[in-house]
C-alpha cells in the first residue's frame, strides 16, 4: 500500500481489493466503530472518534445500497477483462490483463531525437524531422493498441491509459480508438518509460481501491 498527502486535507492510501477488509478492519482497531454510507462510486466510514474513510470504487458505478462495506469488497475483487495502453515521446506498451494475468501484450519504441540549442535552419530543419519522428512514433503507439486490444474488444470492462499525460491526450483524439476509448476509466497510470515489465506492474494500480484518509482533529 501507497500513501501521499490529499488536496484540501487527508491522504490518499491505495488498497489491494485482497487487502480492502482488512484495511477496513484495521480502520475500526484505530478509530473506533464506524457508520457506513454511500452511493456508487464512494463509499464514506466515520469513525466514533471523527476520522473519515472515503472509499472510491474502483471500475465505478457499483450497486449502491447496503451493506455497503460488502458491496464494495465484492465489486472491488470481481474478475475483469481491462486493456491497458502506456504512450510516452517514442515508446509505447498495449496489453489486456485478465485480472493480473496478461494475456496479451505488444511494447515498442521508435527513436524521436531530444530538443537541440542550435539555432537558424539548423534548428528548423531539427525540428521538422524531431516532428517526423514523433509522429511516425504516434502512429506505431495506436496501431499498437488497436492490433492488441481490437481482437477483445466485446469481452473488455475497461481501458485504462497512462504514461504520459499529452500522448494520452493525443491518443483520445485519434477516432479509430473510439471504440476503445469509450471504455476508458480512472486511474491514469503514472508510470515511466512503458517496457514489458512495467506493463506487468500496472494492475497493482488499476485495481487498487484508493482511500482518502482523514484522520480526527
Amino acid at each position: 500500500m501507497s500513501a501521499r498527502p490529499a488536496k484540501g486535507g487527508g491522504r490518499w492510501v491505495s488498497v489491494p481489493p485482497e487487502r480492502l477488509h482488512p484495511w477496513i478492519d484495521g480502520f475500526a482497531a484505530r478509530h473506533g466503530p464506524f457508520e457506513a454510507a454511500g452511493d456508487a462510486r464512494v463509499v464514506r466510514l466515520t469513525a466514533r472518534d471523527g476520522a473519515l474513510a472515503e472509499l472510491h470504487v474502483p471500475f465505478p458505478p457499483m450497486r449502491p445500497g447496503p451493506p455497503h462495506v460488502t458491496r464494495l469488497v465484492e465489486h472491488a475483487r470481481a474478475a475483469r477483462r481491462v486493456g491497458v495502453v502506456l504512450v510516452r515521446l517514442g515508446g509505447y506498451a498495449a496489453g489486456v490483463f485478465d485480472g493480473t494475468e496478461l494475456v496479451a501484450s505488444k511494447v515498442g519504441s521508435r527513436l524521436v531525437q531530444g530538443r537541440t540549442a542550435a539555432g537558424g535552419w539548423s534548428q528548423q530543419r531539427f525540428a521538422r524531422r524531431r516532428s517526423n519522428q514523433a509522429g511516425k512514433a504516434f502512429e506505431a503507439a495506436v496501431e499498437t493498441a488497436l492490433r492488441v486490444l481490437t481482437p477483445y474488444l466485446g469481452e473488455l470492462d475497461a481501458v485504462v491509459l497512462g504514461g504520459d499525460r499529452a500522448a494520452a491526450g493525443a491518443l483520445r483524439a485519434d477516432r479509430r480508438l473510439a471504440p476503445l476509448l469509450a471504455l476508458e476509466a480512472e486511474p491514469f497510470l503514472t508510470v515511466p518509460d512503458p517496457r514489458l515489465a512495467v506493463l506487468k506492474e500496472t494492475p497493482a494500480q488499476f485495481r487498487a481501491v484508493r482511500v482518502r484518509v482523514v484522520d480526527p482533529s
